[in-house]
């Protein structure tokens, strides 16, 4: 540990936090072995407010409903971060100049002093409270969220673990349950509208005091987004028009005539066409870890290893300072925030995993997916420099949308999830399946935010306007004959549009690396593709983008050439497995 960081240091207190700031700002640093480490106890810094917040943030979503997580994390909010956010920018600038001196200059430096050079260009202090305000909006989010229940089948139950019964082969049961969350919903969506109409307010005044015409141009350059701009993800929604719509409507025609109905409705979408029973890959938390285990033993001893660190899924993170001690938090429960999401303690070097585990087959794909961010932090853990440790969005998503995709062959066996070679073949088409359905509906929430912040102004009619508009251009075919209500709020559910502004086209970029790299072991054998995945995996974000993608040795391409190409070859897979 750096010696300016004592090991009583309170991340979380502005009392601990300022002082080191202070002596930062005002060392004087002359040579490059002294602006070396600078860097590196400024570096030390970042990972310890990282994991400051981060266990405020980690206790506070298991336990939306414990009022001392709630407040601790609220608190934090509104009175810490906003001085850590001022403190932080003084830090960038100063980088940012030592960085311009003569003998400072340094290669490996070139994307931090980067991008803190963007951070510094669109830092204006008056947005500080804007943004304490858009945290505590989306706290409010997750609380919304995070108390849905819904009483059915004679219980209270999460909305994660009502998803369960769009498995159900019983079409009435099926409808009902989709009704019954939808209606759940619907209970809340004049509320959560309200939150988010704040939002698109705030982001957008936190724009324009920034220089920017609207929040689009100002989220791009935030999020450092040097590699592609607006225009790309334009032409990624063209593609997936054009080459992956018509092969996900042909996949729900002919779902539609297995289960020979004549028209699908929303709650046909995941049932087993054929009239099978669902997949029950496990039972509970601590069996999801030990068969995910076993997975990754026949996949790679490596990876296997770095799983088994995380712990036995028994776990519960109930207070902050649990988070470390606890690395899984993996079933559903009453006052739990929705979602799934690994954070990595920055400080400690230990990564965390949240999610809400129903007992379906989408939760092992939950769980090799955020394994596969795991794997991530703990293959850059050897980084000295925090900000090399978190790489790209883009580049992040690959790491675990490739775990999806490299496990599929693995999943089954008495001591993994599917027993029986059938069940298996039916885990491996409905992989093969979301890989190429997600991908409309990733395009369809990326043209939304496009929509909804280069339109500020609009109403609440004219987004649902919008929202109707991209269904018919995106959507799957099926129909929302009298549920048109429900049909306009369905982009409520996805958390990133309240959280994480702009963050899902990510989701799209990355699941078309993950297919190269998936194409890649088909041909050349999976021991080739783990290889190049952990050697990208290795550069942390110490590379640019496509740096990055170039050292898995895969494209970063992402328009209509490779859509086409990419859909093509997950056609013929889908062909040749057993319906």
């Amino acid at each position: 540990m750096p010696p300016h960081l004592s090991p009583d240091f309170d991340p979380t207190s502005l009392t601990h936090v300022e002082p080191v700031v202070q002596e930062l700002l005002t060392r004087e640093v002359r040579g490059a072995q002294a602006f070396g480490a600078w860097v590196a106890d400024r570096s030390e810094l970042g990972a310890a407010l990282s994991e400051g917040r981060a266990r405020l943030y980690i206790a506070m979503t298991c336990n939306t409903d414990d009022q001392d997580a709630a407040r601790a994390y609220a608190s934090y909010v509104e009175q810490v971060s906003p001085r850590v956010i001022q403190l932080a920018f003084e830090l960038d600038r100063r980088l940012v100049s030592l960085a311009e001196a003569p003998g400072h200059a340094e290669a490996r430096l070139a994307v931090l002093v980067r991008n803190a050079r963007a951070d510094v260009d669109i830092f204006r202090e008056q947005n500080i409270p804007l943004e304490t305000e858009l945290a505590q909006l989306s706290q409010r989010y997750d609380e919304v969220l995070g108390a849905m229940m819904v009483t059915f089948d004679g219980s209270e139950q999460t909305l994660p673990q009502m998803a369960r019964y769009q498995e159900r082969t019983d079409r009435s049961v099926r409808e009902a349950s989709w009704r019954a969350v939808a209606e759940r919903r619907h209970q809340d969506h004049e509320a959560i509208s309200t939150v988010y109409d704040r939002m698109i307010a705030l982001r957008h005044r936190i724009a324009r005091n920034a220089g920017f015409r609207d929040y689009v141009g100002y989220a791009f350059r935030s999020m450092h987004r040097f590699d592609y701009g607006p225009e790309a993800c334009l032409r990624f929604h063209e593609g997936v028009e054009s080459e992956i719509v018509p092969l996900v409507r042909a996949i729900h025609r002919e779902r539609a005539s297995v289960l020979g109905v004549d028209e699908l409705r929303p709650w046909d979408l995941t049932v087993d066409p054929k009239g099978r029973e669902p997949l029950k890959p496990f039972s509970g938390g601590a069996d999801l870890v030990r068969r995910t285990r076993a997975v990754f033993r026949r996949l790679d001893a490596g990876l296997a290893e770095m799983f088994g660190s995380l712990g036995e899924g028994e776990g519960r993170i109930r207070r902050a300072s649990d988070a470390g001690a606890v690395c899984l938090d993996l079933d559903s429960r009453k006052g739990k925030a929705p979602g799934g999401y690994q954070y990595m303690l920055d400080r400690s070097n230990k990564p965390f995993i949240f999610m809400n585990a129903a007992g379906m087959n989408r939760d092992v794909e939950t769980m090799v997916h955020e394994a596969g961010h795991a794997f991530h932090s703990m293959l850059c853990a050897h980084e000295p420099l925090v900000e090399y440790r978190h790489s790209p969005t883009e580049f992040a998503e690959v790491a675990s949308m490739s775990m999806e995709l490299l496990t599929m062959n693995h999943l089954g066996g008495a001591d993994a999830f599917y027993a029986s070679p059938e069940d298996h073949a039916r885990a491996r088409r409905e992989q093969l399946e979301r890989a190429i359905v997600i991908l409309p509906w990733i395009a369809t929430i990326d043209a939304f935010q496009h929509w909804v912040y280069a339109n500020p102004g609009h109403t609440r009619e004219d987004r649902a306007a919008c929202w109707r508009a991209l269904d018919a251009r995106f959507g799957g075919g099926a129909s929302w004959r009298g549920l048109e209500h429900h049909r306009d709020i369905t982009w409520q559910k996805q958390l990133h549009l309240f959280s994480h502004p702009f963050y899902y086209i990510e989701y799209g970029i990355a699941q078309l690396g993950a297919l190269q790299l998936w194409l890649h072991s088909t041909e050349q054998g999976e021991a080739s593709a783990l290889e190049r995945y952990k050697r990208a995996l290795a550069l942390g974000g110490s590379r640019p983008l496509p740096e990055l993608f170039s050292a898995a040795g895969i494209q970063f391409d992402f328009g209509p050439q490779t859509l086409s190409r990419l859909a093509a070859r997950v056609h013929a897979e889908l062909e040749s497995l057993p319906a």
